[in-house]
C-alpha cells in the first residue's frame, strides 16, 4: 500500500475520437500538488471551467452506458476509462485538461492512458494518503442489481455477470487492485457491446465514434473482432475496470472490498454516493465513542497525565477530532494549584488539546507506533478558568502535515458553550525512546 500521495512529473497528452460523440478530442494530464485532488478542465470553453471529480458532480440521468460529470455545456461524457487509469495507478492529484466534452476512446481500454501516465513519471508527494476506510458493510440492491462494499484492509473488486448469450453466459472474477495488477490484468480489457444493440444506440445518438478498433462487438455466433481476446474473460475484466474508474468519484482512495452483480455506471454512482453519506454519518459522531480503553490503545499517556476521557467525533477527511475531559475535584494538580481555589493549569489545557490531536494522528496507519511531541505553541489564550465540575469539550484540527512535522489548532469549551482556551500547536512525530532502544538492539 502506498502511503504518500501521488501525482505525475510532467504534462502529457493523448488525442483521438470520442466513443459516443465521434468528435476529435485531446486530453492533457497535468501535475498537481498534495491535496489538490482530481479535476477536469474544459479548455474549449470560456473561462476554462473546472469540474471536480466527485460523486456529487456525476450526472445520473446520463449514466446508463457511461459515467458523466458536470451539467449543461460543461458536461464531460465517458470519463470512466481515464479515471480508471488514474485510480488504478493510485494517482491522487491531477488536472485533466480536455478540449471537448468527451475524452478519446483510444483502443477501448484504459491501457493507453496508463502507459501515458507512466511515461510522464509518477511521483510521490510530501503528504500522506488519506484513505476512505469502510468499517461496516454498505449495500445497494435495486432491480436485480446488487452492489456492496465490505471492510477490507486493501482495495478489492469482485464482479459477476449474467448475459443470456453463449459467448458470455455467467462469469465472475475478483482482483486485488494494486498498480501492478491493474496495469497487467485489468487496464488492457476493452469495452464491449452486442451487435443487436448497435442500431438502437446509434439511433439514440451514441457510439458515433465506435468501431471494431475500439470495442469488442458480440454477434449471434460470437465476437466479430478478428484479433483474439486479450483475456478469456476480457468482458468481465472491463466491468471491473469500470468499477475502478467510478471509485474515483469518492475523492479518496478506498479501503474496502467492492462486490458487484450485474451493475452498471448509474448503480456504481449510487453506491459511491451511499458510501460517502455513510462515511459522513460516521465522521459526525462516533457510535460508540472511543472510551478510555480505546484511548489507552492509541496514546501512551497514563495517570496522572492522561487528560482525555472520551472521544466523541472523528473526521478523518479533515483531520478533526472532538474529545471530552471531565474535571474532577480529585485531580492531583489541585493540591497545589491553588489550595482553596482549584484551577486547572493553562498548560494542561494546551496539553489536553495536544493529546486529542495525538489521538487523531496516531490512528493513521503510517503513524502507528510513533509518538507525537509538542514542539511549539503559538497564539495561546486562556479565556476563563477550568474548575472542578466542568466538562470540557476539546476540539483539535490538524491544519498542516508535512513529513514528520505539522501544525494543529485546538480549542476548549465547556458543556455550556463557554470558551475556555485556544492555541496553535506545532508538533513532531518520531519513534519513542523505548522504541529507538529496541530498534538499536
Amino acid at each position: 500500500m502506498t502511503d504518500m500521495q501521488r501525482s505525475i512529473e510532467r504534462p502529457i497528452s493523448l488525442e483521438g475520437v470520442g466513443l459516443h460523440t465521434g468528435t476529435q478530442a485531446k486530453v492533457t494530464f497535468c501535475p498537481r500538488g498534495a491535496d489538490d485532488g482530481l479535476s477536469f478542465i474544459r479548455t474549449d470553453l470560456p473561462g476554462q471551467p473546472v469540474i471536480k471529480v466527485h460523486a456529487d458532480n456525476a450526472c445520473l440521468e446520463d449514466s446508463l452506458y457511461l459515467t458523466a460529470l458536470g451539467k449543461g455545456e460543461q458536461q464531460i461524457l465517458t470519463v470512466e476509462h481515464v479515471l480508471a487509469a488514474v485510480q488504478g495507478l493510485q494517482i491522487d492529484n491531477l488536472a485533466i485538461e480536455i478540449n471537448s466534452h468527451e475524452p478519446p476512446i483510444m483502443d477501448g481500454s484504459a491501457l493507453p492512458f496508463v502507459e501515458a501516465l507512466k511515461s510522464a513519471g509518477i511521483k510521490k508527494l510530501d503528504q500522506p494518503r488519506r484513505y476512505l476506510e469502510v468499517t461496516e458493510p454498505i449495500w445497494l440492491v435495486e432491480n436485480g442489481v446488487e452492489l456492496a462494499v465490505i471492510p477490507s484492509p486493501r482495495l478489492e473488486v469482485t464482479y459477476k455477470i449474467d448475459y443470456d448469450h453463449p459467448a458470455v453466459g455467467i462469469r465472475s472474477a475478483s482482483f486485488w487492485v494494486s498498480d501492478e495488477i491493474f496495469t497487467k490484468k485489468i487496464a488492457p480489457a476493452r469495452t464491449f457491446c452486442f451487435l443487436k444493440d448497435v442500431e438502437k444506440l446509434r439511433s439514440d445518438g451514441k457510439i458515433r465514434g465506435g468501431s471494431l478498433d475500439c470495442a469488442l462487438v458480440i454477434g449471434d455466433d460470437g465476437f466479430l473482432n478478428k484479433d483474439d481476446l486479450r483475456f478469456d474473460d476480457e468482458i468481465i475484466r472491463h466491468k471491473i475496470l469500470d468499477v475502478v474508474g467510478d471509485l474515483a468519484l469518492l475523492g479518496q482512495p478506498l479501503l474496502g472490498h467492492v462486490i458487484a452483480v450485474r451493475s452498471g455506471h448509474a448503480y456504481n454512482v449510487r453506491l459511491m454516493r451511499k458510501i460517502l453519506e455513510r462515511v459522513k454519518q460516521q465522521q459526525r459522531l462516533l457510535d460508540p465513542p472511543l472510551d478510555i480503553n480505546a484511548i489507552h490503545a492509541i496514546l501512551p499517556h497514563r495517570y496522572p497525565f492522561l487528560l482525555v476521557d472520551r472521544v466523541i467525533e472523528i473526521d478523518d477527511e479533515n483531520l478533526r477530532i472532538v474529545a471530552i475531559k471531565n474535571v474532577t475535584a480529585i485531580e492531583p494538580y489541585f493540591q497545589g494549584h491553588f489550595p482553596c481555589e482549584p484551577i486547572m493549569p493553562g498548560v494542561l489545557l494546551i496539553e489536553a488539546m495536544a493529546q486529542a490531536g495525538g489521538i487523531m494522528l496516531l490512528r493513521i496507519p503510517k503513524y502507528h507506533n510513533k509518538l507525537a511531541y509538542l514542539s511549539g505553541v503559538r497564539n495561546a489564550k486562556i479565556r476563563r478558568p477550568a474548575v472542578p465540575g466542568d466538562q470540557l469539550r476539546i476540539e483539535t484540527e490538524i491544519r498542516k502535515l508535512r513529513g514528520r512535522t505539522g501544525l494543529a489548532f485546538g480549542s476548549v469549551t465547556t458543556s455550556d458553550g463557554d470558551r475556555v482556551a485556544e492555541a496553535e500547536m506545532l508538533f513532531s512525530l518520531d519513534e519513542g525512546l523505548s522504541q529507538r532502544v529496541m530498534n538499536a538492539s
